[in-house]
């Protein structure tokens, strides 16, 4: 079974930086990709990015594309999110995603259904003006 942690959400100033961190379990971790997500209040789940097995492929959300930057460290089982340049549209609960199939293009993410992915609890990330 997969759990997914979320952590390093919090408060920033427009301009700011946060890091956030998703500690996985499972022996999937680190033949899988992975993903972020946010949902800001009154709105849809969105797409960030995307990262795959080895981080040799990511893909970005248009609104978040050079500023946001995805890793990860299989060797701790974890992915993180750099997330710099923040505005306060980037407020919203933050999501890591890993899909049931493990092995897709980090492009696919964008449009993967919920029902087929493992997903974390989420982490607040408020962004003041």
């Amino acid at each position: 079974q997969v759990q997914l942690v979320e952590s390093g959400g919090g408060s920033a100033q427009t301009g700011g930086s946060l890091r956030l961190s998703c500690a996985a379990s499972g022996r999937t971790f680190s033949i899988a990709t992975m993903g972020w997500f946010r949902q800001a209040p009154g709105k849809e789940r969105e797409f960030v990015g995307a990262i795959d097995w080895n981080g040799g492929s990511t893909a970005y959300a248009d609104s978040v594309k050079g500023r946001f930057t995805i890793s990860r460290d299989n060797a701790k089982n974890t992915l993180y999110l750099q997330m710099n340049s923040l505005k306060p549209e980037d407020t919203a609960v933050y999501y890591c995603a890993q899909p049931r199939l493990g092995i897709i293009p980090a492009q696919a993410m964008a449009t993967m259904r919920p029902e087929l992915g493992y997903w974390g609890q989420g982490t607040q990330v408020t962004v003041s003006s």
